[in-house]
């Protein structure tokens, strides 16, 4: 099994940065393939990022494409999802999620973080 936790989520303005980390326990993180997903006030939740056991492949949602970057220190068990020109429509409360398979847009994790507010205002 795997514990998730993510940080660095608050209150931005439109254009700016924020990095998002997940944290995770246990001795076999590279064992675990990790997503990112979304999920905003009254609307369903959203596939955002992919990223492969050793970090060597990504994959986005075409709608942050060039604009967020995933990326994973398996020695730390950390992930990071670095995003760039935040726009309103990111607001979401963000989720680190993992499984030992591939995760892909519709998937379903086995295993879930608690969340961490993003806030993008115009």
């Amino acid at each position: 099994q795997v514990q998730l936790v993510e940080s660095g989520g608050g209150l931005v303005q439109a254009g700016d940065s924020l990095t998002l980390s997940c944290a995770a326990s246990g001795r076999t993180f590279s064992s675990y393939y990790v997503a990112w997903f979304r999920q905003a006030p009254g609307k369903e939740r959203e596939f955002v990022a992919g990223i492969g056991w050793r970090g060597q492949s990504t994959y986005y949602v075409d709608s942050v494409k060039g604009r967020f970057t995933a990326s994973r220190d398996n020695a730390k068990n950390t992930v990071h999802l670095q995003m760039n020109r935040l726009k309103p429509e990111d607001t979401a409360i963000y989720y680190c999620t993992a499984d030992v398979r591939q995760i892909g847009p519709g998937g379903e994790p086995s295993y879930w973080g608690q969340g961490t507010q993003v806030t993008v205002s115009s």
